[in-house]
């Protein structure tokens, strides 16, 4: 992924609408939403979420698809990938890194620590 694509792409995400819109479209997976569905969950206007939704496909986050009268709006799920092997390419120095159980897991779980 070039840089120019992963600051477009946070760019993107980097409104409080765009983020609530495409989280949504994370939850509903494939199947998608639709504006209307949307708009009434996220409580945003119809036309004011569609500017949205223009800047997250422009950014190549989300896709969308003219289904009968609809258009179903998904998450680009290889996109958003791409932008996170990108920004954690380098993480820990090239070592392996190593996630602590306890940082997860509530205290009162079973932990080696």
């Amino acid at each position: 992924m070039e840089q120019m694509h992963v600051i477009q792409s946070l760019a993107a995400l980097a409104q409080p609408i765009r983020l609530d819109a495409f989280r949504a479209l994370v939850v509903a997976g494939q199947a998608g939403l639709t504006p209307g569905r949307m708009a009434g969950t996220l409580g945003v206007p119809a036309n004011t979420l569609s500017f949205h939704l223009k800047e997250l496909a422009h950014a190549g986050l989300v896709t969308q698809e003219r289904v009968s009268r609809n258009i179903v709006y998904r998450a680009n799920f290889e996109q958003v990938n791409a932008l996170l092997g990108y920004l954690t390419e380098n993480c820990c120095a090239g070592a392996p890194c190593a996630v602590n159980p306890c940082a997860v897991n509530p205290p009162d779980t079973a932990c080696a620590c």
